[in-house]
């Protein structure tokens, strides 16, 4: 079977290297390794949320799919008077996470190995954000926008980066269903920042 980012125990020879990075002002060193997603360094689309995402200092926010940890991290530095949970069902990219969580000195985010929102029940959250994993197909990509639906408050906001050419389009139409007001809010190199708000299970 081959090891994917997304398996949830990746067979992969380690390869820890420790990244160095400055995003909105922020400086941050990162843990990564083998058998995770962006292991060289952080990606331009999770660079690009990072920098466009809208985080209010009492946040509770979501991360879903957190990779190491570099968007639920920076939320966290945003949100320093609310909390941030990360999740991911990667083992070892969850490990790195709380290495991470620790590495640049953060208090008020949790990381835990989850399978999309299993491990959260019915909370609830301010923001959720994610890089999905469109590697794993659409329908989990899709599954990743319909459940969030249920753990969004009803001012809360989707936050999500995508490529034109891995479905930003569709993924547009898939929010359109799912949300009252879908926003384009940055595109840049062919990656699009879109922001879902208005859950319409509060508003039909």
């Amino acid at each position: 079977m081959t090891d994917h980012y997304y398996s949830n125990r990746p067979a992969t020879k380690h390869d820890e290297r420790l990244i160095q990075v400055t995003i909105r002002d922020m400086h941050f060193s990162f843990w990564t390794d083998a058998g995770v997603f962006s292991k060289s360094g952080i990606d331009y689309g999770s660079r690009l949320l990072i920098e466009t995402m809208e985080i209010p200092v009492d946040a509770a926010v979501l991360d879903v799919g957190c990779g190491y940890g570099p968007i639920g991290i920076a939320a966290a530095k945003l949100a320093r008077e609310g909390h941030v949970l990360m999740l991911d069902v990667n083992e070892r990219a969850v490990s790195l996470a709380k290495r991470n969580i620790r590495q640049n000195g953060v208090t008020n985010a949790e990381a835990m190995v989850s399978d999309l929102y299993t491990s959260v029940g019915s909370e609830t959250f301010d923001r959720i954000l994610t890089n999905p994993p469109i590697r794993a197909g659409k329908r989990v990509v899709h599954k990743i926008f319909e459940e969030a639906v249920d753990h969004l408050r009803k001012e809360g906001e989707l936050w999500i980066v995508i490529q034109k050419k891995q479905g930003a389009p569709s993924a547009k139409k898939k929010l359109e269903s799912l949300f009252m007001t879908v926003e384009d809010v940055a595109r840049s190199a062919g990656y699009h920042i879109l922001r879902a708000k208005h859950p319409s299970k509060y508003f039909s």
